[in-house]
């Protein structure tokens, strides 16, 4: 009877399978293999040149369990699949009989279970995560496999993230995962699980992000779904969690680089500290975000996002902060010099195509560059929201407000958000629906109260509504924040669509803002 408590590494040829945690390495790489795999694996092993039944090997991969030869013969080929080259002669058929190891010779070597594990593979400069297989009950196995596949594809179209391949995180299978143990085995610095649950027409996936270097979560959501076409509810889930991810690994990102020295930090580093300045969508804090991402510029003059960030900080100062004309000609030059460097950058391309549209005033150029960025990666959620809110000044009413809510659909808790309810709301005071332009204001206002535009939106809408005594005071909000705002200057500056802003001037001017 084989000891499973006795921790052993078996080496033979490039390959070693540690007894302990039931990883097969070559060459120090992990390798595909399952469970069962595992199980048939180390009983050819420990009984090399030995015949082993089929029953013997039966009861190693399916203790207890009652199952047909068939299923036996399927793991086998998976198990000669895994030791490629070698593998097909390796493992010997004995027809009616069972099989044979006739492959490399074997070395067993006893060990305690922190001296069998393989060493810590180095962690790559950039963020790092690992997507392993989504535990999966019932008739629920394939669905799982394809949303995870989904999972992996989508995060690597994510360019400043490194992403484990599938052979290698699919090791886990079957195995209950520590996920500072995936962290050491994998290199990584982030590992996502799951599990996939479906009774009757009901689907339910759990998904958790964690950091595998202090096994915290960071990220956990439930999604509940009805049975339909199941390859379009693949598709939304991998989608929902992809974009629900990028966020909440950018912010555990930043609160492990704000722990660093200043003068110790790379272009990325400095990007993404000067991501949240940005987001800010505040004049102020443009120049805070300017200031690391002329440090991120130096050292690395051709980083597409470096300069998709830069033109958004321009584009903060310049409608905000005077109307400039240096800053919107710089918000123009770094968004063209994003497009050319950052052609397979979702995110550069976002921030350039909003900067095209807003200050180039070039509505085509700018969705040529959301579309970019959607076609290389669909979970982008800003290109969603900060293209509505070109489609909502340019008066396109319809794309301003389905746009801002797959944004929203997308992420529900973006940084973002107050800029889709924007969105919303132009679109539907563009409509004539000024109810529900000022629910969507309100809204922009509650997400950031101290952005003058969401204050200038709620103005328009309770104005049109004839509640005169909280536009007057919305107004005056937006002279607080912005003293300087006229509202010819603005139209001026985002190139409002004249129809649009006839409505919006008249409801404006009887809110007492100034033309």
């Amino acid at each position: 009877m084989i000891d499973r408590r006795a921790p052993a590494a078996y080496r033979f040829g490039s390959f070693s399978l540690d007894a302990e945690t039931g990883a097969l390495l070559r060459d120090g790489a992990p390798s595909l293999l399952g469970q069962r795999g595992t199980a048939l694996l180390r009983l050819l092993l420990e009984r090399a040149a030995v015949p082993v039944s089929k029953d013997a090997l039966i009861e190693a991969a399916w203790p207890g369990l009652a199952v047909d030869d068939s299923n036996l013969t399927v793991q086998i080929a998976a198990l000669r699949r895994a030791l490629e080259p070698g593998g097909a002669c390796w493992i010997e058929t004995l027809p009616r009989r069972g099989y044979r190891y006739i492959g490399p010779p074997v070395t067993r070597v006893e060990a305690n279970a922190e001296a069998s594990r393989p060493a810590a593979l180095p962690r790559p400069e950039k963020p790092s995560i690992a997507v392993l297989p989504f535990e999966q009950s019932g008739e629920a196995g394939w669905f799982a496999d394809s949303i995870v596949d989904d999972i992996i594809t989508g995060m690597s179209r994510i360019r400043w993230l490194f992403v484990i391949a599938r052979n290698s995180s699919f090791v886990w299978r079957g195995r209950i995962a520590d996920v500072k143990q995936v962290g050491h085995d994998l290199g990584v610095r982030y590992v996502l699980q799951g599990s996939v649950r479906r009774a009757d027409d009901r689907v339910r996936i759990n998904a958790q992000l964690a950091d595998a270097t202090s096994g915290a979560q960071i990220w956990a959501e439930r999604y509940d779904r009805t049975v339909g076409d199941l390859f379009a509810l693949q598709d939304e889930i991998a989608l929902a969690v992809v974009a629900a991810i990028e966020p909440s690994l950018r912010r555990a990102e930043l609160d492990r680089i704000l722990r660093k020295r200043p003068d110790s930090l790379d272009a990325y580093e400095l990007v993404l500290r000067a991501q949240p300045d940005v987001d800010s969508g505040m004049p102020d804090r443009a120049h805070v975000a300017l200031t690391q991402l002329s440090r991120a510029l130096a050292l690395e003059p051709t980083y597409g996002l470096a300069h998709g960030l830069a033109a958004m900080s321009h584009h903060n100062r310049f409608l905000r902060a005077g109307l400039n004309e240096d800053d919107r000609i710089a918000s123009v030059r770094h968004a063209r010099l994003a497009i050319e460097h950052g052609r397979d950058d979702a995110l550069a391309l976002t921030f350039a195509g909003f900067s095209l549209g807003m200050d180039a005033h070039d509505r085509q150029a700018a969705f040529a560059a959301f579309e970019a960025a959607l076609a290389l990666s669909p979970s982008t959620a800003l290109a969603w929201i900060l293209g509505s809110v070109v489609a909502g000044w340019a008066g396109d009413a319809e794309r301003a407000i389905e746009w801002s809510e797959r944004g929203m659909r997308l992420s529900p808790f973006d940084p973002w958000a107050f800029a889709a309810y924007d969105a919303q709301a132009l679109g539907h005071f563009n409509r004539g629906s000024y109810a529900e332009a000022a629910s969507a204001a309100y809204k922009a206002n509650l997400a950031n109260p101290g952005h003058s535009i969401t204050w200038v939106q709620l103005a328009a809408s309770l104005s049109a509504l004839g509640r005169m005594e909280e536009a007057r005071a919305a107004a005056a909000c937006v002279l607080e924040l912005q003293p300087g705002f006229r509202i010819s200057g603005q139209f001026a500056g985002v190139d409002c669509a004249p129809e649009l802003a006839s409505k919006l001037g008249k409801s404006l001017r009887a809110s007492g803002l100034p033309e």
